[in-house]
C-alpha cells in the first residue's frame, strides 16, 4: 500500500481511497470522516490517515454494512473500553442479515421460476400468466 506523507487535497484522497470527491464529503456531513484542516486558501487539507479511513468505510460497505453500522464500528475502534466480541457481534448480526435476504432472494427466484414454468410463451399478453400473477391480490410468493 502507498504511503501518503504529506496533507491532501480532497481531489488527492479521493483518487488514493477510490471514490470519488461527492463521496467525501457526504462521509463528512455524515460525520464518518473527520473535518479535515483548512489552508488558508479555505481549501480542505486532509492528512495520511484519511486514506486508511475511507478505504476501512469502503471496506466495511462492501461487506454489507450501512452507513450508521460503519459508524458504530468506527466509534468502537476509537473506544478502548470495547473488545473484539463487541465487533464480533455486529458482525454476526450483519451474517444474519445476510442469511435472511439470501433466503428472500432464494424464495423470490423459486417463484419466478413457477411463473416462467407456467408460461407457454406464445400467448396474447392478455393471457400472459406471470402478469396475471403479478396483478393478482394473492401473495405469490407463498
Amino acid at each position: 500500500m502507498k504511503e501518503f506523507k504529506a496533507a491532501l487535497t480532497v481531489g488527492a484522497l479521493a483518487k488514493a481511497a477510490g471514490v470519488g470527491v461527492p463521496t467525501l464529503r457526504y462521509y463528512e456531513r455524515r460525520g464518518l470522516l473527520p473535518p479535515p484542516r483548512r489552508r488558508q486558501s479555505g481549501y480542505r487539507e486532509y492528512s495520511a490517515d484519511a486514506v486508511r479511513h475511507v478505504r476501512f468505510i469502503r471496506h466495511a460497505q462492501q461487506l454489507g454494512f450501512s452507513l450508521s453500522e460503519v459508524e458504530e464500528l468506527l466509534s468502537l475502534q476509537l473506544d478502548p473500553r470495547h473488545s473484539c466480541a463487541d465487533v464480533r457481534t455486529r458482525a454476526q448480526r450483519k451474517i444474519a442479515d445476510i442469511a435472511s435476504r439470501v433466503e428472500n432472494l432464494n424464495r423470490m427466484r423459486r417463484v419466478l421460476e413457477r411463473l416462467v414454468e407456467a408460461c407457454p410463451g406464445d400467448a396474447p399478453i392478455r393471457d400472459c400468466p406471470i402478469l396475471d400473477a403479478l396483478d393478482d391480490e394473492h401473495d405469490t410468493g407463498r
